[in-house]
Order: C-alpha cells, then sequence, then structure tokens
C-alpha cells in the first residue's frame, strides 16, 4: 500500500524509509519528494486549525489601513503566483506526458498557494475579535517559523548548493518577508486595540481626579508622540526621528523640546495594566510581581521582538555560505555567467534584512525594559505609601530612593539582553552545523572547546551572583548612610561632626569597593574568555583536521574563520548577558523584597457621613496601642469618645505619648488591640513641619481647587498676609528644599494654612504653636482655632498652658494612659498632675522682673504690627531653587579626558589601547599567514597549522594585558571620583545644600556612581576595540582591493557626518535625561519624608499622578536617545551592506588567479563581519558617551566652592579655648548672596564670660542668621566676632566649631545606638554617658529600651519623641562640656516641665560658661543676664531684662507684655463663646 502511494505520488524517488540519514538529507532538499509530503501536510494542518479559530471565536472586520492593504497584496500576489505556478505545471504535464502522475510536482505548489491565499485573506480581513487566544499565537508563532524553515534550506540551495532548478525556491524564499509583514499587521492591530484600551482607562481615570492647575488640561499637538503617529514603514526606518533629529542639530535641546510618550508607554498605563493582569492571575494562583508575571504580561512585545531576533540570526549566518561562493566564482566554478551579479543582490538584499531586523529587535527590547521600569518605578511610589513602620527599618529612605534610581534602571536594561540568551545558543548550532559543513568531523574539536567553556564558567556565575548581590547590599548601607549625612549636615557642621561621619561613608565604600573589585576582576575574566574563545576554537579545529587528515583549502578555511567571526561578537557578549541577568535578577529579588514589606494595617474605620449623621468623631477603644508587637504598650487602655465640634487639648510631659495617640488616630500604629474609628474628613498638622519643594500656594492648596475668597481667609486666619506681601513673588515664591528659605514659624504657618483650606471634619494639631513667638500664637490661636475652626472637631497636643482654659476637654496624658479628662476647672480641683504640669508654667513667670511687666498697660493692636521682618529669605525665595545644571553642546574629548585624569586613568587606558593594537596586528599576522600558505603546496599541513597556532597563543598575552589594564582603570577611576566627590560635598558650604534638592545630590552619588563603578571602563574597552577592530577591517578590504576605497573613503566621510548629526541630540537627550532623573529621586525622597501627612490628607492619588508625570518626563529622553541610537545604527548598516557588496562583487569581477583565493577568502571574511564591527563601534561609541554624562554629572559636584579651612596649622586656638566666653560682634554685617541685601546690619554688642544672653526678636528677624554667622555656617560681609581674643575668621573651622556647643532648633537624632548619637567620636565612658541621662531625665526610658547605651535609634529618630530627641541634644552639650553653649529655639517642642527641668539643669552644669539663648517663649530668657533684641537684622536693644521691661518703647517689654498679655484674651474670646 505504502509503496504504491508512493509510486503515484513520486514516480520513480526512492524510497525514503532506507536510512535515517537519507530521509534526513532529503527533508533539506527542496526539491524532493519528502520535503514535498511535509509542506503539504503543514499545509492542511495550518488551514484546519485556522479554520477551528475562525469559527470558534466572534470575529469583526478589520480597521482600514495602507499597511493593511499593502500586507495584503504582497501575500495574495505571492499565493496566486504558486497557483498559477501549480496550475502551469500541470498543464504542462498533462500535455506532455498525458498524466498527472506523479503528483508531487504540481500538488504542493497548489496547496502552498492555496493555503497562504487563504491565511491572507483571512487574516487580512477577518480574524479574531478580543484579546488573541493562546492557540492564536501558537498557530501564528508556527507559520512563521515554517516560513522561516523553507527561507532557510531555499537560500542553502542557493548559495551552497548552487542549484536553482525551479522558480518555486524564489517564491519559497519570498514567502518569509511576506509572512513577516502579515505577522506585523496582525500584531499591530492587537497592540493598537490594546492601547486604545489603555488610553480609555487612563482618561477615565484622570477624569475623576482633580487637576492641580486649570492649564495643564490642554497640551499642544506639537509635543505629542512621534512615535504613535508614525506608519509601519516610518517605524521600520526610524523616519519618524527625523523632526527631531533635524531640531536638535538647529538648536540646544531642552526639556520642552522632547515629545510626550505614547499613553501605552506612560507609566500610569503601564503599572495599571500590569495590576490588572496581576489581579486576573490571583485567580490562577500569582500573587505578587515576579518574573513570570512580567513575562505574562510582556509577551506580545518578547514575541514580537523575538521574531526579529530569529530573522537576524537566520541572515547573519548565511553569510558564510555567501563567502564560500564567492570564493568559487572567483576560482572559476561559475554556474552561470551572471550568477557573480546575482549572488551580489542577494547578499545585499539579505543584509539589509538583517539590519532592519536587528534594529526593531533592539528598539523593540530596549522598549519593553522602559515599561517594565516605568512600572515597577510607580509600583514603588505606591508601595511607600502603604509601608509600615516596622518595614521603614528595612527600608531606609536612601535605600527606597535606590530602588528606582539604580534597580528599576537595571531591571529596565535586561530585555535587551534577554534574546541574546537563546539566539547565542541558536547561531552557535547553527554555526556548528556550517562547520560541519567545511571541515567534517573536526568540529567535534570546536564542540569541545565550547562545551568546556561553557561548563568552566557555570560556577563562575554563580560567585558573579553571590558578589553582585553582596554588592547591592553595601551600596545600600553607603547609600543610606550618605542620606543620612546630607540631610543632617548643617547638625555635622555645628557639632564639627563632618569628618567622623565622612570617616564612616569611606569605610563603608571600602567594604562595597572590595566587592567591586571582585565584580570587575569576573568581567576582565570573562573579557580574556571570550575574546580567546574563537582562537582557541580556530586552533582547536585545524589540529583535529590536521590530525584527521581533512584537506584545508581556502573555501572551507575562510568559510570557517567567517563563521567565527560572525559569531565570535555574540559570544563575546555572553558576558554582558550574564552580569545583565545576574544584575537584573539580583535587583529585581530587592524590588520584590520591598514590594512583600509589610504594610499599614489600618484597623480604624473612616467613614465620611454628613449632617446629622454624624454623630460622633473619634471612638477609640483600646486596651494596648504598640509601636512594636514584642515590647510593651505604648499607650494603655484607652477609651475616649470626641464627639463633633468638642474641642480637645491633649497634654503631657515628654513621652507620655501623645504624638503616637495621634499616629494611632491616623491609621500608623501597628499594633492596637482594640478598634479606633474614625469619621469624616481629616487634616493633621505634623509636629515636625513638612514643606514641599514649590510655591507657597502649591503647599497651602495641596492639590485643591484654587477658590479666592477661601484662599484669602485662609491666609489671614494664618497669619501670612504680611509673610506674603514681604516675598518678591508672593504666594508663588518658590520654597526650597524641606523650606530651607522659611523660619520655623513661617513654615508651622503654612501647615496650619494647608490643613484650614482642606475644610475638613477633624483636625490634628500636634503642637503646631511651639515655634512661633507668642503675639503669633495668640493670634493663631484666637483667629484659627477658635474662630475659624468654629464648629470643627480639633484635638490639640500643647505645651502653653495657658490655652487650656478654652477647651472642651483636656486629656492629661502620663506614661502611655489618659489618667484624666475633663475641662480645666475640673482638672484644677481633682488632679494633683493637672496642677503641677500648671504650676510649672506659672513659676517660670515668678520672677520680679515678671511681675513689674505685668502690671504695665497692654499694647494696642496696631503697635504690634509696627515691625518689619526679614526680607532676606525672601528675596532668595523665588531663585534659592535653581534650574538643575547641565552641560550643553559638543564636548568632544572634555569629559573622557576629565574621566582619565583621575587616578591612574591615562595610564591604564594607553595600556589597554596598545595591547589591543598588538593583538590585532597578532591576528592580522595569523590571518595573511593563512591567506599566504592555504594554497601553498610548499607548506606542509602540519607546519601550516602549528605555525598559526604559536602566532594565535602568542596574541592571547596581549588580551591578558588589555583585560588586568581595564579594570585597574576601572577600580582607580572609581575610587578617586568618589572620594574626590565626597570631600567636595562634605566641604560645601551650607548654601550649597539650602540650594541643592536633594535628589540631584543622590542621584549623583546612587545611579551615576554606579554607572562609573561598573559600566565606563568596561564600555571604553569595548569602545577602544570594537573601532580599533573596524579600521584594522577597512585596511584590510583596502589593501587586497584598493579600488574599494573609492566607496570606503565616502562611505567613512558619512559615517562622521551622520555620527556628528546624531550627536548634536543624542547628547542633549542623555543630559536630559539625567537632571529629570535627579527630580525623580527629589520627589521620591521628599514624598517619603512626608508621607505621613500625605496619608492624611488622603493625597495618595494626586502624589501618585505627580510622580507618574515625573518618571514619564525621565522616560522620554531615555527613549528618543535609544531610538536616535537605533535610527543612526541603521543607517550606517546600509551603507556597510553596499562596501560589502561592492567589495564582493569587485573580487569576483577582478582577475585572481587561483593561487590568490586564499586572499579573496581573507578580504570577504573581514568584509563580512565589517558591518558587525562598524556598528559596534559606533554603537558602543554613542553608549559610552551616554554613560560619560554620569562623568560630566559627577564632575559638577567635584568642584563646589569650599568652606573656609577646616584647620590653619599656623592659627590654631589653645586647647583649653575658649577659656573665659566673651563674644564681641564688631559691625556685623551679613549677606547670604554678594549682590543680595544685609540680613545682619551691623551688629555691635559684647557677650561677656559666663553671662546668660537672650537673643529675642520677631519671626524672620535675624536671630538665627546671627548663631549661623557664630558658627560661621554664614561667612560674615564685613565686621567681625571675637571670643576670647580671637577673630574666628582667622581659625580653622573645625576649630572653632570644635569648641562651641549647640543645643540646635530641629533635634537631630542618628541610625545607630544611643551611645553613637550621644558620644560618635567615642571620647566618653559608659559611666559618664549614663550620668549624662540621669541629668538630662533619660536614664529610665533608655534602661527601658532593650540593649540600654546599645539600643537600636532609627533613622531620623522617629523611635523616640520629639521632647525626647531635644534631651538627647541637652545630652550630647552636657558630654562636651564648652565654655560657650547656644540654644537655638532649644524648647519650642518639649512641655513646660521639661523646659523648666532642662533650663535648671543648664543653669546648675553651665553656670560657668557663657549661654546664649534664643527663644520664643518668654519664660525660656527671662533669668538671662541680657537681653539683645533684634529687629530688621539690627540691634534694637541690649540690657538688662528688667530695665528694659521698664522701658515703655522696648521692643522686649511689649514681647513680655504679649507674652501675658494672649492668655487673657484667649479667655475673653472664650466668655464671647
Amino acid at each position: 500500500m505504502g509503496n504504491n502511494f508512493w509510486a503515484n505520488y513520486c514516480g520513480n524517488s526512492a524510497y525514503p524509509y532506507e536510512s535515517f540519514g537519507t530521509f534526513f538529507a532529503s527533508t533539506l532538499n527542496t526539491n524532493s519528494c519528502v520535503n514535498h509530503i511535509i509542506v503539504i501536510s503543514i499545509d492542511l494542518l495550518l488551514i484546519l486549525l485556522f479554520l477551528f479559530i475562525i469559527l470558534s471565536t466572534p470575529t469583526t472586520k478589520n480597521t482600514t489601513s495602507a499597511f493593511k492593504y499593502f500586507s495584503a497584496a504582497v501575500n495574495i500576489v505571492l499565493s496566486l503566483a504558486y497557483l498559477i505556478l501549480g496550475l502551469w505545471v500541470l498543464e504542462d504535464k498533462i500535455r506532455t506526458e498525458k498524466t498527472v502522475l506523479p503528483l508531487n510536482g504540481w500538488l504542493v505548489l497548489l496547496f502552498q498557494g492555496f493555503t497562504w491565499l487563504f491565511l491572507s485573506l483571512i487574516l487580512s480581513f477577518r480574524r479574531p475579535f478580543g484579546s488573541l487566544s493562546t492557540l492564536f499565537k501558537i498557530c501564528f508563532t508556527f507559520s512563521g517559523l515554517y516560513a522561516a524553515f523553507l527561507f532557510a534550506i531555499s537560500i542553502y540551495e542557493v548559495i551552497v548548493s548552487r542549484r536553482v532548478k525551479h522558480v518555486k525556491l524564489i517564491f519559497d524564499i519570498l514567502l518569509l518577508p511576506g509572512v513577516i509583514l502579515l505577522f506585523f499587521y496582525v500584531f499591530k492591530e492587537h497592540i493598537n486595540k490594546q492601547e486604545s484600551e489603555s488610553e480609555s482607562k487612563v482618561c477615565l481615570h484622570e477624569s475623576s481626579v482633580p487637576l492641580l492647575d486649570n492649564e495643564d488640561v490642554y497640551t499642544s499637538d506639537e509635543n505629542q508622540s512621534l512615535f504613535s503617529k508614525a506608519g509601519f514603514f516610518s517605524r521600520m526606518s526610524f523616519w519618524w526621528l527625523n523632526p527631531l533629529m533635524k531640531l536638535g542639530k538647529e538648536k540646544i535641546l531642552e526639556d520642552e523640546d522632547i515629545p510626550k510618550l505614547r499613553t501605552a508607554d506612560q507609566a500610569e498605563t503601564c503599572y495599571r495594566d500590569f495590576m490588572e493582569k496581576i489581579s486576573n492571575s490571583k485567580e490562577k494562583g500569582s500573587t505578587s510581581i515576579c518574573p513570570a508575571s512580567i513575562f505574562s504580561w510582556q509577551w506580545n512585545g518578547i514575541m514580537i521582538s523575538g521574531a526579529f531576533a530569529l530573522v537576524k540570526v537566520l541572515t547573519l549566518s548565511t553569510g558564510p555560505l555567501f563567502l564560500k561562493a564567492f570564493i568559487d566564482i572567483a576560482e572559476g566554478k561559475r554556474v552561470f555567467k551572471y550568477e557573480g551579479y546575482a549572488i551580489t543582490f542577494l547578499l545585499l538584499f539579505t543584509k539589509c534584512l538583517e539590519s532592519l531586523s536587528e534594529r526593531q529587535w533592539c528598539f523593540r527590547t530596549r522598549l519593553i525594559g522602559l515599561q517594565i521600569r516605568s512600572m515597577l518605578s510607580a509600583a514603588v511610589y505606591v508601595k511607600q505609601f502603604r509601608l509600615s513602620n516596622d518595614a521603614k527599618t528595612s527600608h531606609t529612605p536612601g535605600e527606597i530612593v535606590n530602588y528606582v534610581t539604580v534597580d528599576a534602571y537595571r531591571i529596565g536594561e535586561f530585555p535587551f539582553w534577554f534574546h541574546q540568551i537563546w539566539t547565542v545558543v541558536l547561531q552557535m548550532c547553527i554555526s556548528l552545523v556550517i562547520i560541519y559543513y567545511c571541515v567534517g568531523n573536526a568540529t567535534i574539536a570546536a564542540l569541545v572547546i565550547v562545551v568546556v567553556a561553557v561548563l568552566g564558567n557555570s560556577p563562575l556565575g554563580k560567585l558573579q551572583h553571590k558578589y553582585q548581590t553582596k554588592l547591592m547590599l553595601e551600596q545600600d548601607k553607603r547609600l543610606g548612610a550618605i542620606t543620612e549625612a546630607l540631610v543632617t549636615m548643617k547638625v555635622l557642621k555645628v557639632y564639627a561632626w563632618e569628618n567622623h561621619f565622612k570617616k564612616g561613608i569611606e569605610n563603608l565604600r571600602e567594604i562595597e569597593f572590595r566587592s567591586l573589585a571582585a565584580v570587575l576582576l569576573q568581567k576582565g575574566y570573562y573579557m580574556i574568555l571570550f575574546w580567546s574563545f574563537p582562537i582557541l576554537m580556530s586552533i582547536a579545529t585545524f589540529g583535529a583536521c590536521c590530525f584527521l587528515g581533512i584537506p584545508l583549502d581556502a573555501g572551507n578555511v575562510f568559510t570557517f574563520l567567517a563563521t567565527l567571526r560572525i559569531v565570535q561578537e555574540p559570544v563575546r557578549l555572553i558576558p554582558d548577558v550574564a552580569g545583565a541577568y545576574i544584575q537584573a535578577t539580583v535587583s529585581l529579588d530587592r524590588i520584590i523584597r520591598f514590594l512583600d514589606a509589610t504594610e499599614l494595617q489600618n484597623q480604624h474605620i473612616q467613614q465620611r457621613k454628613k449632617g446629622k449623621e454624624l454623630e460622633k468623631s473619634i471612638d477609640i477603644r483600646s486596651t494596648a496601642i504598640s509601636w512594636d508587637f514584642a515590647l510593651k504598650p505604648t499607650l494603655r487602655n484607652v477609651n475616649l469618645l470626641v464627639k463633633p465640634g468638642e474641642k480637645v487639648a491633649i497634654c503631657g510631659e515628654v513621652g507620655a505619648g501623645k504624638s503616637t495617640l495621634f499616629a494611632a488616630i491616623l491609621g500608623e500604629v501597628p499594633s492596637i488591640d482594640g478598634t479606633v474609628q474614625v469619621y469624616g474628613k481629616l487634616a493633621y498638622v505634623s509636629q515636625t513641619a513638612w514643606i514641599q519643594t514649590g510655591t507657597i500656594r502649591d503647599n497651602i492648596l495641596f492639590g485643591s481647587y484654587m477658590d479666592h475668597q477661601r484662599y484669602e481667609d485662609t491666609l489671614k486666619r494664618c497669619s501670612l498676609l504680611k509673610d506674603i506681601d514681604m516675598l518678591p513673588c508672593g504666594d508663588l515664591t518658590v520654597i526650597g528644599e524641606r523650606g530651607v528659605n522659611l523660619s520655623g514659624g513661617q513654615k508651622q504657618r503654612v501647615q496650619l494654612a494647608r490643613a484650614l483650606y482642606q475644610d475638613a471634619d477633624l483636625y490634628l494639631l500636634d503642637d503646631p504653636f511651639s515655634a512661633v513667638d507668642a503675639h503669633t500664637a495668640t493670634s493663631l490661636f484666637n483667629r484659627y482655632v477658635m474662630g475659624a475652626l468654629a464648629g470643627k472637631t480639633v484635638l490639640l497636643v500643647t505645651h502653653q498652658v495657658d490655652f487650656l482654659p478654652t477647651f472642651d476637654c483636656i486629656l492629661l496624658m502620663v506614661e502611655g494612659q489618659i489618667i484624666k479628662s475633663g475641662t480645666y476647672e475640673q482638672l484644677m480641683t481633682s488632679s494633683l498632675e493637672f496642677q503641677n504640669l500648671v504650676n510649672a508654667h506659672n513659676n517660670s513667670m515668678q520672677s520680679d522682673n515678671c511681675k513689674e511687666s505685668r502690671s504695665l498697660p497692654n499694647l494696642k493692636n496696631d503697635e504690634r504690627d509696627n515691625f518689619n521682618q526679614d526680607k532676606v529669605h525672601a528675596s532668595l525665595g523665588d531663585k534659592l531653587i535653581q534650574k538643575e545644571e547641565r552641560e550643553t553642546g559638543d564636548k568632544g574629548f572634555k569629559p573622557y579626558i576629565q574621566y582619565l585624569s583621575h587616578g591612574r586613568g591615562f595610564l591604564y587606558s594607553s595600556l589597554a589601547i596598545l595591547a589591543h593594537i598588538l593583538f590585532l596586528l597578532g591576528q592580522s599576522i595569523q590571518s595573511y599567514w593563512l591567506a599566504n600558505n592555504v594554497q601553498n603546496p610548499g607548506v606542509s599541513e602540519v607546519k601550516f597549522v602549528t605555525v598559526y597556532s604559536i602566532i594565535g597563543c602568542s596574541v592571547g598575552i596581549f588580551l591578558l594585558v588589555r583585560s588586568f589594564s581595564i579594570v585597574s582603570l576601572g577600580l582607580d577611576t572609581s575610587r578617586s571620583i568618589f572620594t574626590t566627590l565626597l570631600n567636595s560635598l562634605f566641604r560645601a558650604p551650607m548654601s550649597f545644600f539650602d540650594a541643592t534638592p536633594l535628589g540631584r545630590i543622590l542621584s549623583r552619588v546612587s545611579s551615576d556612581i554606579s554607572i562609573i563603578d561598573l559600566d565606563v571602563a568596561m564600555m571604553v574597552s569595548m569602545a577602544l576595540a570594537s573601532t580599533l577592530t573596524a579600521f584594522f577591517s577597512f585596511g584590510i578590504l583596502a589593501i587586497v582591493t584598493w579600488k574599494v576605497l573609492l566607496i570606503i573613503v565616502p562611505v567613512v566621510y558619512l559615517t562622521i557626518l551622520l555620527q556628528k548629526y546624531y550627536f548634536a541630540s543624542a547628547k542633549e537627550l542623555m543630559r536630559i535625561n539625567g537632571t529629570t532623573k535627579s527630580t525623580i529621586a527629589s520627589n521620591l525622597a521628599e514624598v517619603i519624608s512626608g508621607a505621613t501627612t500625605i496619608r492624611a490628607f488622603g493625597k495618595e492619588d494626586q502624589y501618585f499622578s505627580k510622580a507618574v508625570e515625573l518618571i514619564d518626563n525621565n522616560a522620554s529622553p531615555f527613549f528618543h536617545s535609544f531610538s536616535s541610537n537605533e535610527w543612526l545604527i541603521q543607517r550606517l548598516e546600509m551603507l556597510c551592506a553596499v562596501i560589502l557588496s561592492c567589495s564582493a562583487l569587485a573580487l569576483t569581477l577582478l582577475p585572481f588567479s587561483e593561487a590568490n583565493s586564499g586572499f579573496i577568502g581573507m578580504a570577504l571574511s573581514y568584509g563580512l563581519s565589517l558591518n558587525i564591527y562598524l556598528v559596534s563601534s559606533v554603537q558602543n561609541q554613542c553608549m559610552l558617551a551616554n554613560m560619560i554624562v554620569s562623568a560630566e554629572r559627577l564632575e559638577q559636584y567635584m568642584h563646589i566652592p569650599e568652606e573656609a579651612c577646616e584647620i590653619i596649622q599656623e592659627n590654631r586656638p589653645p586647647p583649653n579655648w575658649p577659656d573665659v566666653g566673651k563674644i564681641e560682634f564688631c559691625e556685623l554685617k551679613v549677606k547670604y548672596r554678594p549682590n543680595g541685601p544685609l540680613v545682619l546690619q551691623g551688629i555691635n554688642c559684647i557677650f561677656e564670660g559666663d553671662s546668660k544672653i537672650g537673643i529675642v526678636g520677631r519671626t524672620g528677624s535675624g536671630k538665627t542668621t546671627l548663631i549661623s554667622t557664630l558658627f560661621r555656617l554664614v561667612e560674615p560681609s564685613e565686621g567681625k566676632i571675637i571670643i576670647d581674643g580671637i577673630d574666628i575668621c582667622t581659625i580653622g573651622l573645625h576649630d572653632l566649631r570644635s569648641h562651641l556647643s549647640i543645643i540646635p532648633q530641629d533635634p537631630t537624632l542618628f541610625s545607630g545606638s544611643v551611645r553613637h548619637n550621644l558620644d560618635p567620636l567615642s571620647q566618653h565612658t559608659d559611666q559618664e554617658i549614663w550620668q549624662v541621662l540621669e541629668k538630662c531625665h533619660l536614664r529610665e526610658a533608655v534602661q527601658d529600651k532593650e540593649g540600654g547605651l546599645n539600643s537600636s535609634v532609627v533613622q531620623d529618630g522617629s523611635n523616640w519623641s520629639m521632647g525626647q530627641r531635644q534631651l538627647f541634644c541637652l545630652g550630647r552639650a552636657l558630654l562636651k562640656r564648652r565654655k560657650i553653649l547656644v540654644l537655638d529655639e532649644a524648647t519650642a517642642s518639649i512641655d513646660n516641665t521639661t523646659d523648666a527641668i532642662l533650663h535648671k539643669t543648664i543653669r546648675t552644669e553651665f553656670s560657668d560658661s557663657t549661654v546664649v539663648t534664643v527663644a520664643h517663649r518668654i519664660p525660656s530668657v527671662m533669668d538671662c543676664t541680657r537681653i539683645l533684641a533684634i529687629s530688621d537684622g539690627k540691634v534694637i536693644e541690649f540690657d538688662e531684662p528688667a530695665k528694659l521691661i521698664n522701658k515703655h518703647d522696648s521692643l522686649f517689654g511689649k514681647l513680655v507684655r504679649e507674652y501675658w498679655s494672649y492668655a487673657e484674651n484667649v479667655s475673653m474670646f472664650k466668655d464671647q463663646q
């Protein structure tokens, strides 16, 4: 039966089942009957499968597009060509042979024609509606592989077998491009549908989110995505990028010139699409972000780019076959007269197809990486809003910034390398097949080398993963330390601790550096191995040929070498692929660990009700509330019911649990045994003011719509009108980072305005009046709490006893419990603790001076408003935060010279260049030996192979030298750059930190340093190697066929022009990419610090929208940067294809003898890899140019103007200086900018030794500036300050600051232990520290902590109350014991009892010291020996308190009377209510 079928179908063809080898060979023969049977079977299978899909799935007509008709026309014409040819063959057989048998000749053509006609019509004009089914994807992918198989065997037959027996071969070759067109049309339609769905989702989401500014609603078409509007051919050729490239040539590109991203590529779209995918997958068992979920999300893009990668590998692999064909033609083995022209045209077509496919492969994988990066960045933003307090100890702000600026970017780079994993393997397999075709059984030697190399690198890959993981962890520690130092730089400088903290960072860097050295050494090893891999492979193969007696001729030798050259570049990328995979794996693990961290468990219920239904505001029923499950509860037995409209005051000593109670209401405390229910809209004012970078208006509106009447009323009630009037741009004045250009009181009032403008139901005010003077506090309380918030529910934490009588209820907290609650009168009669609290406040004013002041008449309201405020900070406001500086234009070799000038960069780079030149010369000598002697009968095969092997082994030495030089270059420059940068930052003046957002610095010390550490040196090596190799290839082509110079010279010139044209835009795009990345880091750091406030107001969505906008602003220049890279490379590859085709044609037409066929093979083997080397050269140069931007950015911060010298050896003060403590201010004038106004305008006064000086004045009068000048944070413009006879400007800063003590306004704790916070320099014993803790009333609190002095202090000291932090600062001063102590608003955040303890301790312990106190609280300075009153930067009065109080026009007297009068005003206001 089988034989009859075979006879009818195949005629006299041999029966195929005799041996497997015969069957396999027949399968690859396009004219064999076996091949025809397989083709018809696959055609039938495809028809049945697609029929099943079409019939089982709802269908719809497709959209109309030019590309659809073009794709359909190409495939329909090709299908009709098959059908017509089949019918013609059938008619000819019937006419000539009078039979239709055998069937195979014409039947296969008809089946092919009908199958592809059916698929073309169905897929082009009617296809499955909705999302593409898995079966459809599998079938379509199978169709593509089937077409690729026919293409490969047809090319093989045309080039290698060199027989074109049938026109069908041409149709089979053209089938692959047709299928690719169809493939792209189908998936383009699917992707367009997904994009439109995503866009509609985003629009729907945006419609529900209020916009900050109405002007942002409309965007001009000029800046819309160029890519989204491009057609198929424009996308394939990157023609859509031409307008941007032209603009970049005409002008310096700015941020606003960069087109926006498509909706599908925007961060919000990516994040929401991915989360939707995750939520759908949860039903199937997947619950979180993982590699599989990311792969599933990007499946379509990965498959499309994979198809391009497959086409690229197949077309690239035809190169050696073309070389063999050209050598045969040169040796006179032509099949037909014009075979040289035909093969040349086919070579040009293949190279162009290779270029198109590779560029789309790279572009699309970069785009996938961009989408993944944006999605992960958005996910980190969302997660940090939900992060629990316990998780914050494991993920510091610096680490979280690192997750976005480093880890997400590393993961985003991996898709670019993903397809290299399998394409290198596929290319190796194809190459082994071609090698077998060339050298037969000697292929075993080549295979052994491959296996040994792969097996040998397996353990090294695990080691690299280990080192990379360790490196990333150590980078986190170093970045965390740098972040903490930068945030607290002012404190470090006044304590003179900056060198100690810098040394700590340097120690962390040294530990990191050891891991960095291990990673780079492994990269160096890989560099040696994979550059020597082709040499070892060729030596082993030629040796095996010699041993097995396989003859070597020009054809098989240079075909083999061309195969090695083609596979050499991908094989060399294996270390980079491995490195990218390891880095991405480590980074993804870190981000997943962060995303899986514990979140806030909001156990309270927030309900929004209106009108009569709102019967209560807060209802707490809890037996224990704790920050840590393992420790004893912070709050115990809390039962609290607050009704709507009630005013509740919360008071108690430091550490009583007041702030924790607020945190529980806000849902910030993780462990609550019971319930916390909150009703209505909530507003929150934190104890430490959180101000976002932006205008005052932005801070107050906080994303709400502008209501001018409500806005003006808010400013009035928050006493901000005068402040805003004095600012140069009014409420549009930009506030610096962390509100640096506002005083403490101004920051608090902006916070209060923000809360008031929200028109909430419930207000939580955490001691907001501590940072303002008495007059302002009175005004705020009357207008704000009792006026604007009348009818609102208010909970106020306060240490100011005078406000308490006006409250409906007072909660007295002691040691974590509400021990009493009631009205002021009730508590005064029933609670001894409350009486003590009130008496502590009253006793602080029971001096004779105070008694006298109470009898004086009160000031009139208009008198209180007669004082001008300091305008200096205001004038700085709109100019303080400048747009980030970036280099512009072509800087030539300047950034490279700057990079190499660090360490011994020039030495190591010169060694690397020299070593590579010698390596290339050795390779050229090798190739010349082969070309000259491969056909030389006078040279034996043994001698031929031996000399070749000796030369090959010799050049390996140069690889070793080059690798060592590059690794040394990377380590040496990295160490030098980091050290220089760190020194520059720590020596920078405070004005630099005030004017520079933290994110700008963090982006440099994180991502830019990471690029310098790991990438730049290696990219220098790759750029040099590929450039030199490309020049050598040009040289060899020119020597062998000098006439090709007529084409090479113009092409090189065009290459240079194209590169210059490209660089005009590309460099600016990468610079903008760097500055926008800094903005992301700044915003993220700012949002992390204000997360509690943002959550309290429910503004997470608003800040998420802002975050994704910043992510997109950074992604857009990066997208256009890598797109422009592909734009350039595609054009260069086309030029290379022209050079190669012309060279090949010239070699076949020129009269070469058979003896010179070796030189023809040598030239073509170099020519075939020319486009690889040239493109690799330009690509590496472009990547290096992009990476060197990091060196540019770091260089900007390496030369910051420094502070004065730390130590002046010839003018050092005595060790016991100051021994008297006398301070003299002589005509002291200070300005913050050279052209700015004077802040201090001629201060003249003397603080005698051992005196107690109080400095008072309105907010912004210059008090803090005076203290800053004393510590030389700001240098005097004129005049001088003399301490014990020494002008402080004549000694070093370290000598000055280390001999003074200060308790700063903002109490700062550092991450570490209690001991580290009190004595970071380790100068005191444990006994001394315990004694100090006893004096600070902190001993019991520290002993209760597990570990005692070694108990942990988290970043910012957030596990200690504000008052406790201030007492720690007192402890530092007690340990330091200096003759001069400065208190800068030191008691603003503590209760009156603690304030009394603190001042009593200072009076006792510093009785023989000069104490300078800056304070808003009048009692804090009442016991001073003299009072210095400042207004508008001038000394208004300087005398004893008693004398000043008795003077009618005394500023101090007015302040004292205001302090006494505001309690009376509060009581009067209460009576009126």
